[in-house]
């Protein structure tokens, strides 16, 4: 059974508004009437309405008037305002009071329906769409999985995976999300078994078909865009994943103009140490062992993976000739970020301009470790609420402002995404293996099964070696290591946390955004 509506309409001509509230009537909405500006406000304090109409101009106290305290009265009510000026001050005002729509007289009754149902039954009409158009979609996509797929075809279906989330997200449609919930679960099957049929023959066949991978990023992608007087600032948010960006993105785009949206393909282990040491030194990890033995920091060692990604780039940088001037920066704690906004006009008289932000990655971290973050990240939608929120309230977000005030261009990209863990894996090793539940390196590396990724030869991935016998294993799609050891504890832990260093479409197809700052 439908709904039904209730509606205040105030106007001083209301008799003469008859035909249109019986036009209402029988459509389902219960209608209110009054003349005067201070009924409706009286009866906004006592009753509850669905939407109020209100004239603008009505003897006594006058529809702003009135606007205005029944906002302060229920700030979430939402008004119509009708009037017959078409002043721009008054529809400025009206506006700036939060209305949530504005009707110029003489109005007839469609027009009426039309303002109701935008915003009463706005939700339900959106969820009957997405419900159609992702229904279609739904088996176009099903029927994708059982042909081979390219590599850009892969980065497709899973922005188009998004997009269908964020769609439902939007819609609260619960029950078509746990529909898409599968198909993701389905297409990260796929990809997995994509990845390890490939992988191997991207880094070592110079005739395969390949992505653009962490290690030419920089070469391949950020210095053509490098040039003498035109600051380039490229923000690297560790661990932002797709969805993530596209959450954050309506906010940049009253600052910037989204020039090129692309992804790229992030390296394994999908971690910091090996992904992003990638990006900035141009190299393969087995490669920077090699070729910088005193930058590189094995697996073995205490110290900092990532304390010499500004080496590794000014090496990189002299490598490729760049003749340029350029800056880097990592902003670990908010004091950081506030300290760099304060003298981040500087940074304009330089060509390129890196800023490496962490705030992400400690976010999922802290979700790890922390109950309370738990509690307000239980799931993926809550996951990019708060990712968009912290944004919001960043100093990455004032540096970005600054960066399209001064009209210059900028690039947001990261080193790899991250998945919510749902599924335990037995693996047992000896104390050296290393701690993170999505990889494992070591020498004595035991499991049952064939669902994972084992690589016995790391050089065959460009991984380093410690030992004649270390061996790599990935976990895939929502997998995670587990001791046999206080398993149980272990498995409650972790599950449902947020981690990266393994197989999946969200750690390793990560965003690489171009923006132009808006012309005045």
């Amino acid at each position: 059974m439908m709904q039904r509506y209730n509606i205040l309409w105030a106007d001083d001509e209301i008799d003469l508004l008859k035909p249109h509230m019986l036009f209402l009537q029988q459509r389902g909405y219960d209608i209110t009437p009054v003349n005067n500006g201070s009924d409706a406000v009286e009866l906004c304090t006592t009753r509850n309405f669905d939407v109020v109409f209100l004239d603008e101009h009505m003897p006594g106290m006058s529809g702003l008037e009135a606007l205005s305290l029944i906002k302060n009265a229920k700030p979430s009510l939402p008004v119509v305002m009708v009037t017959k000026n078409e002043e721009e001050q008054i529809m400025e005002e009206a506006i700036g009071a939060k209305i949530d729509d504005y009707l110029i007289k003489p109005v007839n009754p469609t027009q009426v329906l039309i303002s109701v149902k935008k915003i009463l039954d706005n939700k339900r009409l959106v969820m009957e769409h997405t419900n159609a158009s992702y229904q279609q979609e739904f088996q176009r996509i099903s029927l994708a999985f059982m042909g081979e797929l390219s590599h850009e075809q892969w980065s497709e279906m899973y922005r188009k995976l998004i997009f269908w989330d964020l769609q439902m997200e939007s819609a609260d449609n619960k029950e078509m999300l746990e529909v898409l919930e599968a198909q993701k679960v389905e297409a990260n099957h796929n990809f997995c078994k994509f990845v390890r049929k490939n992988y191997d023959k991207w880094l070592n066949d110079p005739a395969a078909e390949k992505p653009l991978l962490s290690h030419q990023l920089m070469k391949k992608k950020i210095f053509p865009m490098v040039k003498k007087g035109e600051p380039l600032f490229v923000f690297l948010i560790d661990n932002l994943r797709f969805d993530q960006w596209k959450v954050i993105e309506p906010a940049l785009l009253e600052y910037f103009v989204v020039e090129d949206e692309k992804t790229y393909y992030s390296i394994l282990p999908t971690t910091t140490a090996y992904s992003r040491n990638a990006i900035f030194s141009g190299m393969m990890p087995s490669e920077m062992e090699r070729t910088h033995p005193q930058l590189w920091v094995g697996e073995d060692d205490e110290e900092g993976k990532n304390n010499f990604e500004d080496e590794f780039l000014q090496k990189q940088i002299a490598r490729a000739n760049l003749n340029c001037k350029a800056s880097y920066h990592k902003i670990k704690k908010l004091e950081e970020g506030k300290f760099l906004v304060d003298s981040f006009n500087n940074l304009f008289t330089n060509d390129l301009n890196v800023i490496v932000y962490n705030f992400v990655d400690m976010l999922s971290h802290a979700r790890t470790d922390m109950a309370m973050i738990r509690e307000l990240a239980p799931d993926e939608s809550a996951y990019r609420s708060i990712t968009k929120s912290w944004f919001l309230h960043s100093p990455l977000w004032e540096m970005m402002k600054m960066v399209s005030a001064r009209g210059a261009r900028m690039i947001i990209t990261t080193d790899h995404g991250t998945i919510r863990v749902k599924k335990p894996f037995r693996i047992v090793g000896d104390r050296n293996v290393n701690s993170n539940l999505r990889y494992k390196q070591g020498k004595s590396l035991g499991f049952e099964g064939d669902k994972i990724m084992f690589v016995p030869k790391p050089e065959r991935l460009f991984l380093p070696k410690s030992s004649v016998t270390t061996a790599f294993a990935f976990a895939v799609e929502d997998q995670f290591f587990a001791y046999p050891n206080n398993y149980n504890y272990y498995v409650n832990f972790y599950k449902d946390t947020f981690q990266h260093g393994g197989i999946s479409m969200e750690e390793m197809i990560v965003p690489l955004i171009t923006l132009a700052a808006k012309k005045s």
